[in-house]
Order: structure tokens, then sequence, then C-alpha cells
């Protein structure tokens, strides 16, 4: 007995010490790792492209290099829609300095407040160094991008003949298990990336809409803006309300009721489509607890920042779907999970043996 808590201490220990080294690796090779994820989460959104392709003779090198020449277009029309963006804000934010000026010091006056919170910032030096640093930013993206392209485009060119490699490398059991934790993988993150896709345009679309409708400046930014940070839960949709409404008060002041609208008509977007439209399509596919997406969130930001946030849940769906098809890792995959499945179990199962739910259930007290 002793020998065996022995083993099982050392057991914790070793995985405790490789989860670590693992979460050292990831930190710290992050310059290759990341572009390998995005590109082979980028592949689940692709692949049916090239099948549908290669499925009407056109070769598979041919067909890959095809959609990676149209995603780069893409990319390059978005970079350059978000230069254009910055530098008409940058040429428009004197005017609004000036106006934020004055709101400041009118609720300062309204609150007895004796300071500026503006006053002898250098507003000027702060854009250059803003300027500056998204300079470096855009650099390391386009050379991150590289590598996603060219992981992108092996991966797509072998993805055909993965599962021949898995019959071919293992034994019938395993290679069975292997693809079904692929076709698992696989289907649930390509209906997620897929139709969050569609949520976050209907979102970005319908904030776009309101805000031309109210009068709000650069209202194509802040659609698109909606649409890019609505794949980050919860905290995405926070983050990409607040500058729309904080610009609404600045440019319509001394009128509040813009902002008002503006805040209220974001706010009903938001809740509507995260709290209603958004369950209904998108369902229970997951089934991850909404601590286990908090806590994801938190952890793959800490790790990669702002990529990480976006790519939490997808490489966090993953995990679980691995852990629930390696038998000593299930009960992780259960304590993951959202729940909601192994509660309709439980009800059917004491629907029909009533004694069951006497059993688990606590007895009510007269």
């Amino acid at each position: 007995m002793v020998d065996i808590d022995r083993n099982k201490i050392t057991l914790v220990f070793l995985g405790i010490l490789v989860l670590v080294a693992v979460g050292v690796v990831l930190k710290y090779a992050a310059t290759v790792i990341l572009p390998l994820i995005i590109a082979w989460l980028l592949s689940f959104l692709l692949a049916p492209v090239v099948n549908y392709m290669t499925a009407r003779k056109v070769p598979t090198t041919l067909a890959v290099f095809i959609i990676l020449i149209v995603l780069l277009g893409i990319i390059y029309l978005s970079g350059t829609f978000l230069y254009t963006r910055i530098t008409a804000f940058a040429a428009a934010y004197p005017r609004y300095h000036s106006r934020m000026t004055e709101l400041i010091a009118t609720f300062s006056s309204q609150l007895n407040l004796s300071f500026d919170p503006l006053a002898g910032y250098n507003w000027g030096q702060s854009i250059g160094r803003f300027l500056v640093t998204l300079s470096g930013s855009i650099f390391a993206f386009v050379s991150k991008l590289v590598l996603v392209v060219i992981f992108l485009f092996f991966i797509l060119l072998g993805k055909p003949f993965f599962k021949y490699k898995i019959m071919k490398s293992f034994s019938d059991d395993k290679a069975k298990q292997f693809s079904q934790i692929s076709f698992s993988i696989t289907a649930q993150i390509r209906r997620y990336l897929s139709l969050q896709f569609l949520i976050s345009f209907v979102t970005g679309f319908l904030v776009w809409f309101v805000l031309v409708m109210i009068g709000v400046d650069f209202a194509i930014t802040w659609g698109a803006l909606a649409f890019f940070l609505n794949f980050i839960p919860t905290v995405g949709s926070i983050a990409s309300s607040i500058p729309p409404i904080l610009l609404a008060l600045v440019q319509f002041y001394p009128s509040i009721w813009p902002g008002v609208i503006t805040l209220l008509s974001i706010l009903t977007i938001q809740l509507g489509m995260g709290n209603g439209i958004a369950p209904k399509v998108l369902g229970d596919q997951l089934n991850l607890s909404p601590v286990v997406i908090l806590l994801s969130l938190l952890f793959w930001g800490w790790l990669w920042g702002v990529v990480g946030a976006l790519l939490s849940v997808p490489i966090t769906a993953a995990l679980k779907i691995v852990c629930e098809n390696i038998e000593p890792l299930q009960p992780i995959s259960v304590m993951m999970g959202s729940g909601k499945s192994y509660r309709r179990e439980f009800r059917n199962l004491e629907k029909s043996f009533p004694e069951v739910g006497k059993l688990i259930r606590p007895s009510k007290k007269n």
C-alpha cells in the first residue's frame, strides 16, 4: 500500500513538472508555436475548400496555392483598412481632445475637483510612441504571418492523407481511437469557428448600422472592432463597446443623449447576441464549463496576449476532446464539461429508475 501511495505521489509530481515544462516551452517558444497553432486552426476552415476544389480535378498543390493567395489578399485588404482608419483617427484626434478637455473640466467643476487629469499631458509624444509601437507590432505580425502561411501550406497539403498515415502507423484499435479524436476535434472546432464567424459578423454589422444611424464618427471602425473582439469570450464584447460609447459622449457634447442612446443600443446588441442568439446557434456543442472558458481565457491570454485570448476556446475544446478519448484522462474531461449532457442523462435515468434519484438526491425533511 505504501509503495502504491509513493508511486501515486511520484506520478503527481511528475505530472506537475511536465505541466510546468510545457508551460515554459509554450511561453518562450511562442514565436514558432503560435503561428503553428494559428495555421492548424485555419486549416479547419480552409480544408473543405481544398477538398471541394480537388473533387473538381484541381491539383491539390494548385488548390492550396490559390486559397493562400486569396487569404493573403484578404489580409492585405484588412491591413490597408486598418491603416487608413488609424490615420484618419489620428488626424481627427485634436478635435476630440479639445472637447474631451472641456467635458472633463465641466465634470470637475460640478464635482468640485481641483485637478485636470489631461493637464500637462503630452498627447503628441504619446501618439508618436503609439505609432512607433504600432510599427513594431506590424513588423512582428508580418514575420509571424510568413510562418503561418508556410505552416498552413504544408498542413493543407498533408491533410487529405492524414487518416491513411494513422491507419498505417498504428494497430486497428489505436488507429480507430486516433481517427475518432481527430474527427471530433475537426467537426466541433470547424462548426464553432464557422458559427462564431457568422455571429461576430452579424454583431459587427449591427454595431456599424446603429452607429451610422446615430451619427457616431468612424462607425465602420467600431463595427470591425466588434467583429474581431467578439471572438474573445465575454471580455471581447466589453472591450469593443467602450471606445464608441466614449467617442459618442465626446463627439456630441454638451448633449448627452446620443451617448446614452449609443450605450443602450450597443448594450442591447451585445446582450441580445451574446445571451440570446449565440447560445441557441452554437448550442452546447463544445460542452465547456463557463468557469473553464474563463480560466482558459485568462491562461492563454497571459501566455500569448490577445492572440492567445482569441485562440483560448478552440484550444481548450481540443484538449477536452483529447481527454475525453483517453481513459485515464476522462475524469478531467468530465470536470471541464458544462454538465448539461450529464444532467440530461441523470434525468432520463431518474425517469426510468426513480430509486436512483432517491439515492442521490437529499431527502426532504417534513
